[in-house]
Order: C-alpha cells, then sequence, then structure tokens
C-alpha cells in the first residue's frame, strides 16, 4: 500500500495498521487551500511536517479551517520531488513515546507545496500568485537560525545576498531576498496586511526576520528598485506584523526502526532519502510527543483559530521569557552540549549520552544550576517543570533517534543564543560570569570539536556550519599544551561579538575556556579527562 489519496481509500488497511486515516474530506480540503489560501510555511523540513501540519490537521479536524495549508520550500525541491510529490503532499506522522509505544496518523492539511524558485516562471508566478490574495493571512518560517543571515562575521554580505541586492526583486536566490519580493508582489497588488511570523529557534525572532526584510527592501531602495512606500509597508507593523514565537518539539531525522516497522505494515514507497542539499527526509515523519509553540498575538489580517490546536496565544514580553527559557537556558543550550561531546566521545543516540555519568552532569549543571536562576518566569510555562521535563524524560527517551551529529548542525550560528544570552545575563546580574562551570565546559568542548578529531584521536567528518572552515583555520595546526599560542588563535573566537553577543573575556571566562580547551587538546582520553576534572564534585 502507498501513502497516496488514492491509497488511503482503503480505509480498512490503515485501521488494520493501527494508522489513524484524517475524517475531513481531503480533496475539498486541497481545493479551498488552493482556491483561497490563508496560511503559507516556508520551511518543507520535518519540524514543519511533525508539528505545524498536525495544527493544520486539527483545525481541519475541528472545522475551524475549511482549507489546508500552503507550504513552500525556499531551496531545497528535491525533497518536494522526492518526498511531497509522489504522496500527494500526505504525511505519516509517527509520535514516538518513551514507553516504547507510538501513535501514527495521516496528515492531510498541505493542500499545496510550492517551489520559490525565481528561475522557474510558473512555480514564481504562484508564489506571486498566493502574496497577491488579500486572503492570506499569515506566512511562516522553519527555516533555521542561518536562513535570516545576509552577512558573515566581517561584515560583507555572502556572496548570493550580494548578488541578489544588485540585481533587484525579479529574480532573487536568497531566502530572504525572496520573501522579500514576494512581500513587494503583495504590496504593488494592494498594499494587503498579513504576519510574518518566523517559528525559528532564535532569539527575538519576529525582530530578526524584520530586520532582515528591511535591510534588503533598503538595499534595493538605494538601487532605485522599490519606493519609499514599500519600506513604509515593511516598517508599519499595522500592515506587516512580525510576531515573536518560542516553538519546541524534538523531530529528528527519520528513523530506520519507524522505516522497517511500517514497511513491515506493508506500507511501499516509505524509504528515507538524503537530498544533495543533506536534507534527511522521509514520506514519514517521526517525533517526540511533547511540543510547545507561544506566539504573539498580532495578526493585521486575522489569524487561522490556533489556540484551538495547543497553540499559547499571548503578548510580546510572555514570548520572549519562554523563548529565553527555552532556547538560551532549558533546551536548547543541553543540545549543543550533548552534540559537540557526543561527536568527541563516540555517540550517535542523544539518548544515550544521557546514561553517561559525566554527559548526564554536564546538562543537569547547564540546565539547573547555570542557566535557570537567571531565567525570568514565563508565567503561561513553568520553567522547573519544563527542564524537568526536557532531563529526565525527553532527552533520555530511547526510542527518539536523535543524533549528537544532527544537533551539531550550524552550531557557529547558535552558540551566541544558546550560551551567549546566559553568559550576558549572568554579567547583567553579578558583574562577570565568572562563576560559571559547565557552561565554559561545553563552549571549549565545542572549540575541541573543530579539530575534527574525537577523544580516541581518530578524524571524524564535522556538521554541515556555514562557518565551519573560517573557525577550523583559528584551530587547525596548534601545538598541544601551548597556551601562549592557543590564547592568540582562540582570541577572534571568544572575542568576538558575532559569535557570542559580547566579549567572552570581559565576561570573564574566557581565559577559563582557553584553559578547558588546552586540557582537551592534551592527547588521547583527554576530553573525557578534563569533563571529570571540572564536573567532580557537581551535585545533580
Amino acid at each position: 500500500m502507498k501513502l497516496t489519496r488514492e491509497g488511503i481509500k482503503d480505509r480498512t488497511f490503515w485501521e488494520k495498521a493501527g494508522i489513524r486515516l484524517p475524517s475531513y474530506d481531503i480533496e475539498e480540503a486541497v481545493k479551498q487551500g488552493k482556491a483561497h489560501p490563508e496560511w503559507l510555511h516556508f520551511g518543507t523540513g520535518n519540524i514543519f511536517r511533525m508539528f505545524l501540519a498536525q495544527i493544520g490537521d486539527r483545525l481541519l479536524e475541528d472545522g475551524r479551517m475549511k482549507g489546508g495549508m500552503l507550504c513552500a520550500a525556499p531551496h531545497d525541491f528535491e525533497s518536494l520531488e522526492k518526498i511531497y510529490d509522489p504522496c500527494d503532499n500526505l504525511i505519516l506522522a509517527v509520535t514516538l513515546l518513551a514507553d516504547g509505544t507510538a501513535k501514527k496518523q495521516v496528515l492531510g492539511s498541505v493542500a499545496e507545496a510550492v517551489r520559490a524558485d525565481s528561475q522557474d516562471t510558473a512555480c514564481w508566478s504562484r508564489m506571486k500568485e498566493i502574496f497577491s490574495d488579500p486572503g492570506l493571512r499569515m506566512i511562516s518560517f522553519t527555516i533555521t537560525e542561518k536562513g535570516y543571515a545576509l552577512q558573515g562575521t566581517d561584515g560583507d554580505f555572502f556572496p548570493e545576498v550580494q548578488k541578489d541586492l544588485e540585481q533587484g526583486p525579479a529574480h532573487p536566490a536568497s531566502a530572504m531576498a525572496k520573501v522579500c519580493a514576494l512581500l513587494l508582489c503583495r504590496y504593488q497588488a494592494g498594499v494587503f496586511p498579513l504576519a510574518a511570523v518566523s517559528m525559528d529557534n532564535c532569539s527575538k525572532n519576529g525582530e530578526r526576520l524584520k530586520q532582515a526584510l528591511f535591510q534588503v527592501g533598503s538595499e534595493w531602495k538605494k538601487r532605485g528598485f522599490v519606493d519609499e512606500g514599500f519600506l513604509g509597508y515593511l516598517s508599519d507593523e499595522s500592515r506587516i506584523s512580525f510576531p515573536w514565537t518560542m516553538i519546541d518539539k524534538i523531530t529528528p531525522r527519520p528513523s530506520e526502526s519507524v522505516y522497517q516497522e511500517l514497511r513491515g505494515l506493508g506500507l511501499e514507497g516509505m524509504e528515507p532519502v538524503v537530498t544533495k542539499k543533506n536534507t534527511y527526509i522521509a514520506p514519514f515523519v517521526n517525533g517526540e510527543g511533547p511540543q510547545y509553540l507561544v506566539i504573539e498575538d498580532r495578526f493585521p489580517n486575522g489569524r487561522p483559530a490556533l489556540e484551538a490546536a495547543g497553540v499559547y496565544l499571548t503578548d510580546r514580553q510572555t514570548v520572549s521569557r519562554t523563548e529565553r527559557m527555552k532556547v538560551t537556558a532549558c533546551l536548547n543550550p543541553l543540545h549543543t552540549a550533548l552534540a559537540v561531546f557526543g561527536c568527541l566521545l563516540g555517540y550517535t543516540l542523544i539518548a544515550d549520552e544521557m546514561k553517561d555519568e559525566e554527559l548526564k552532569k554536564l546538562v543537569w549543571v547547564i540546565g539547573q544550576k547555570e542557566g535557570l536562576p537567571v531565567v525570568e518566569e514565563p508565567g503561561i510555562l513553568s520553567s522547573q517543570e519544563f527542564v524537568r521535563e526536557v532531563l529526565t524524560e525527553r532527552l533520555p527517551n530511547p526510542h527518539m533517534p536523535d543524533t549528537p551529529q544532527r544537533i551539531a548542525t550550524d552550531t557557529s550560528q547558535k552558540v551566541g543564543i544558546r550560551f551567549g544570552e546566559t553568559i550576558k545575563a549572568w554579567v547583567r546580574r553579578d558583574g562577570s560570569a565568572g562563576m560559571l562551570t559547565a557552561i565554559p565546559l561545553a563552549i571549549a568542548g565545542w572549540l575541541r570539536y573543530l579539530l575534527a578529531v574525537d577523544d580516541e584521536g581518530n578524524r571524524f567528518e564535522p556538521s554541515p556550519d556555514p562557518m565551519l572552515s573560517e573557525l577550523q583555520a583559528h584551530v587547525q595546526g596548534l601545538t598541544p599544551g601551548q597556551p601562549e599560542e592557543i590564547h592568540e588563535r582562540l582570541i577572534p573566537i571568544l572575542s568576538s561579538q558575532e559569535l557570542f553577543g559580547s566579549d567572552l573575556y570581559q565576561a570573564g571566562i574566557g581565559g577559563r575556556i582557553e584553559e578547558m580547551f588546552r586540557e582537551m587538546t592534551a592527547g588521547p582520553g583527554a576530553v573525557r579527562k578534563t569533563l571529570k576534572k571540572y564536573l567532580q564534585g557537581m551535585e545533580i
């Protein structure tokens, strides 16, 4: 049996397999979604398919949405060709529970998947048509932190972005230029209102999205491609709003065990694929049960009844508190610490790392003792309960096929948020972050990871990162045990405002990170020895 609209007509097969099917009319949802688009999402990866498409599914089930969602691939069109198109945009969502059971359901909430390809006349015309529809209420994003980046640490625009700025909005290639060009179409069609909702894991994500789009628009204005009115449109939040959000749901790469189980049930065509752009995707998507989405309730053109699907709608201050709790203290820093040390210590599963005495202690200290004390209580969620769930249920879930190698992707784009914000909070509170141990240890571990040699002396392939070669150039060829040389090499990294949001020497921890790094480079086994040294005596 195949996952297609024709295939799910045999409801007996799917029910026998324990897979729940939608009760709503998928054909009608597709028809209405295409004809009257209300919600378009940029990003076609696993977090969209496992979480946001489920929100759409619930709203369709309850009759609170008439039409399905639309999604757009900004770059990786191969995922649409190999996964979305063959499955008629259906998604098989598998929720992996800690007790070893799994809930399976087919989602029919994606009405259309569009290639946001400005070089393809038909695709780009369809994108313009969607953005010109006055009924479009919201566009949302899960394109990762690097999707909003326009410039490198040297302040220069990335080559792709520079080309877009010089050539204007006709055929943009970079994500932010594409979105800006499409908003220009909406402006020209009637200055219609819209909410642009970033759901990526970056601090003040709505502000970051707004700044990136306004910067593109401003550069186009300088070159005569747009008028002053368009910049006014982008900056007028009664027209285009940029709500802040906090999203949380772990959605790892497709699990081999889930694939084999589905194959055993008689499902065909479930094979995972890896695209040329390194996207791991399959007709099914697997993830954990816990999920949180908090959104600032600012939608100038109205919105779907998101609260009916478990979304928290609130004010900006509350979103900021929940985001800081999760991204800078209670989950993401723990993930990054496990990622880099997992690669160094030979782990291939996050859950297995939580059985490691030192690594378990490391993340408990980061979350409970170094993160929570400077977290402002969100109000709508308990930070104590949240971090307890992360440490005792979510990270140790043995049925979640999440790998440190996946989490280590784009770490340079994350350290400033995941560690830098807590460091700055300690400086504001105490004048220095010198009391921290586990966070400096995690940063030193990341620097050691850049050497691409594990703790046994074996080389490994670091995960993709836009700054990998630039950062590795600072540390490659170091002479072990030479503090003067290490200091000279690490100064550009540890003092970088671009990376950490502050100078870590001025924050009182730069020298300590250097010393930890020096100890980790002493030879085989030095990483483990350094972890033991600094975590010894700490209680969890």
